[in-house]
């Protein structure tokens, strides 16, 4: 049995159209993972994407993780509060087309539903756009976390197309 899956593409041109979400706390840091660890790449997949359906890096082996997040247009941001992992999200860059992709976005179950998806969302769109890019954009699905999409068009993103797949 198939199940019927509405899938949305997002963008954002401009950083001026980001409506950021502030920290509210001064406890929760975003970092950039340098060096690279796939093994925190791995555990984000696996718990956060447990819910909602992220299957295909599931079959991975340990060198195609180390060969994902050690390629050089791949960053990974983890959102922490004091010491312990809050949630994370991973930029694909596409420097030949100036743009950047939230590949991966998410936060653990346990720190969901207190606004902090807007401020790590904000943080991805922000950091985004360091990398010179002219367009930010995403793929959110009717499986991914109930706010999820007005999220992204909160934040000021626009859905530039919309399709329904079958899992």
């Amino acid at each position: 049995m198939s199940k019927k899956v509405q899938r949305n593409y997002l963008e954002i041109n401009f950083l001026e159209d980001l409506k950021e979400k502030s920290n509210f706390s001064e406890n929760y840091s975003i970092n950039l993972v340098d060096p690279v660890d796939f093994q925190l790449n791995k555990f984000f997949y696996k718990n956060i994407g447990k819910k909602h359906h992220w299957v295909d890096r599931l079959v991975w082996t340990e060198k195609q993780w180390i060969d994902y997040v050690s390629n050089k247009n791949v960053k990974t941001y983890v959102l922490k509060n004091a010491d312990d992992f809050v949630g994370y999200f991973e930029l694909n860059l596409h420097p030949e087309k100036n743009e950047v992709e939230i590949a991966y976005l998410g936060l653990l179950e346990e720190y969901q539903n207190k606004n902090l998806g807007s401020y790590l969302l904000s943080k991805a769109i922000r950091n985004s756009f360091l990398y010179k890019a002219k367009r930010v954009w995403v793929h959110t699905c009717s499986l991914d976390h109930k706010n999820a999409l007005n999220n992204y068009i909160a934040r000021g993103m626009r859905i530039f197309k919309t399709e329904t797949i079958f899992l």
